[in-house]
C-alpha cells in the first residue's frame, strides 16, 4: 500500500475545478476508502490567470503538461481539456511513461478510444473514462463489471442535457427553439456555438461509446446516423401531446440477429416511458439485457459537481487497483467486429406531419401513396391552418422500413394537393 498517491490534473475548467474541491472537501473519507492519501500534486491549464470559483494552491498550476506527463512521482494522470488533439497525445504519453490515466474526453473516445485502451492493456495500465458519458451517472463501470454476465439488447438514452433543456422548456412554456435556444444560452446550458449539442454530435460520441462496451464491437462515430433538433416545432409538441408522445433527442443502439444499429435522432416516445419524464438538464440510459431485463440510470449529465464526482470515482477506482497490484484488469472490450446497419434497415413506427389543399379527397390520395409503399397508418389527424383553402395532415404509420417512408414521402411530395411535407419524426415505442 503506498502512503501517497499523486494525482496530475491536465485542463482546470468546469470539471478540473470541481475534481480538486471533491479532492479537497472529502479527503478524509477518501482516504479511508483507498488506504492512501491521494493528493494533487499539479495541475497543468494554458490560461493559469482565470477565475475560478474554488481556492487553490496556486504553487501547484502550470502551463506545461509535460511537467504532469514527465513527473515520475505522478501516479494518476486526470485528462479534462477535451478534444482529440492535443490530449490523444498527452494521453498516449503519459500511458507510456508508466502513468494511469483517467478521462471525461467522450469525443477522443468514440473517435480513439480504441488505440488508447489497446496501449493501456498492453502495459497493464488503467484507462478509466466514466464521465465520458452521463457525467456524474455511474454507467460504464456497470456495463463492464455489474452487467458482464449479461446480454445487452438494447441501450436507448437522453445524454445530452442541452437538448433536453431545450425539448422540455419548448413543451412546458409553448416557446419556438429560437427563443429557448436563447435562454439556454444566458444560463450557460448551451454554448455560443450549440452546434455540438444541437445537431446530434455530442450525443453520437456517447453512444458510440456505449454501444462498443455493451456489443462488444467497435463502433465508427463516423458511420452513426445523426440528426439534430433544430427542426421540431411547437406545432410537432402539441400534437405529440395529442398522440400520448413527448419529442426527445434519443441515443438508440439495438443489437439484431449479431448486427447493430446505432443512432441519434428526435424521436417520439409514450408519455408512460419511463424517459418520458426525464425533463430538463438531467439525462438518463435505458438498458435491456438478458436475464436482467430493463434498467435505468438517471442524474445530472454535466456541471462542476456530477461530472467531478465521476471523476474523482475513477481516480479511487485507480489508486486501489495500484494499492493491490491489479491495474489493467478491464480494458479494450471489443473483442468482436460487427456488422453496423445503415438507416435503410430500421424499422419504427413514423410521425409525418404536411400541409395540404383542404378540399375532399386529399386524405384519400396520400393514403394511396402510402398504401403502394405498404406502408399502414395507425392514426391521422386533420387540421385546420387558419388559412383559406389550406389544411395539416398528421400521420402516425404502422412499425415500416425506413425506405418506404422515405419513397412514399417522395411521391406524396408530388401529389399537387400537398403543399409541403412539414416535418417526419420516428416514434419509438
Amino acid at each position: 500500500m503506498k502512503p501517497v498517491i499523486n494525482v496530475g490534473i491536465i485542463g482546470f475548467g468546469v470539471v478540473g475545478c470541481g475534481v480538486y474541491d471533491i479532492f479537497q472537501r472529502n479527503a478524509r473519507a477518501i482516504e479511508l476508502r483507498v488506504g492512501s492519501k491521494l493528493v494533487v500534486k499539479r495541475v497543468a491549464d494554458t490560461d493559469p490567470d482565470r477565475p475560478r470559483p474554488i481556492e487553490f494552491d496556486r504553487s501547484i498550476l502550470t502551463t506545461n503538461p509535460e511537467e504532469i506527463i514527465n513527473d515520475p512521482e505522478i501516479d494518476i494522470v486526470a485528462e479534462l481539456i477535451g478534444g482529440v488533439d492535443p490530449a490523444q497525445d498527452y494521453i498516449m504519453a503519459a500511458i507510456r511513461n508508466g502513468k494511469h490515466v483517467v478521462t471525461a474526453n467522450k469525443e477522443l473516445l468514440a473517435k480513439s478510444g480504441h488505440s488508447l485502451l489497446v496501449e493501456a492493456g498492453e502495459r497493464k495500465q488503467d484507462f478509466y473514462f466514466e464521465t465520458s458519458v452521463g457525467g456524474g451517472i455511474p454507467i460504464i463501470n456497470p456495463m463492464k463489471t455489474s452487467l458482464a454476465g449479461n446480454h445487452i439488447r438494447e441501450i436507448k438514452g437522453i445524454v445530452n442535457g442541452t437538448t433536453n433543456y431545450i425539448l422540455t422548456r419548448m413543451a412546458e412554456e409553448e416557446k419556438d427553439f429560437e427563443e429557448v435556444l436563447t435562454e439556454a444560452q444566458a444560463l450557460g446550458y448551451a454554448e455560443r456555438d450549440p452546434t455540438n449539442d444541437v445537431d446530434g454530435h455530442d450525443a453520437a460520441y456517447k453512444i458510440a461509446i456505449l454501444a462498443s462496451i455493451g456489443f462488444m464491437s467497435r463502433v465508427d462515430v463516423s458511420e452513426v446516423y445523426r440528426e439534430g433538433i433544430r427542426n421540431i416545432t411547437q406545432k410537432d409538441i402539441a400534437y405529440a401531446k395529442e398522440l400520448g408522445y413527448k419529442i426527445k433527442l434519443l441515443a438508440i443502439a439495438k443489437e439484431i440477429d449479431g448486427q447493430m444499429q446505432v443512432r441519434v435522432h428526435p424521436a417520439m416516445i409514450p408519455v408512460n416511458h419511463p424517459l418520458a419524464s426525464v425533463s430538463h438538464v438531467y439525462n438518463a440510459i435505458y438498458i435491456n439485457a438478458d436475464p436482467v431485463g430493463n434498467l435505468m440510470f438517471y442524474g445530472r449529465g454535466a456541471g462542476a459537481e456530477a461530472a467531478g464526482s465521476a471523476v474523482v470515482g475513477d481516480i479511487i477506482d485507480v489508486a486501489r487497483n495500484i494499492n493491490t497490484g491489479s491495474t489493467g484488469r478491464i480494458s479494450c472490450t471489443c473483442f468482436e467486429e460487427k456488422v453496423l446497419q445503415s438507416m435503410d434497415e430500421v424499422q419504427c413506427k413514423h410521425y409525418i406531419r404536411m400541409k395540404t389543399t383542404d378540399k375532399p379527397g386529399v386524405l384519400s390520395a396520400i393514403s394511396t401513396v402510402f398504401g403502394a409503399n405498404n406502408v399502414s397508418i395507425t392514426a391521422v389527424l386533420a387540421k385546420s391552418t387558419g388559412e383559406p383553402g389550406s389544411a395539416e395532415s398528421i400521420w402516425v404509420t404502422h412499425t415500416a422500413p425506413e425506405p418506404s417512408v422515405r419513397l412514399s414521402l417522395e411521391a406524396i411530395s408530388a401529389l399537387p394537393v400537398v403543399t409541403e411535407v412539414s416535418n417526419w419524426i420516428r416514434v419509438e415505442e
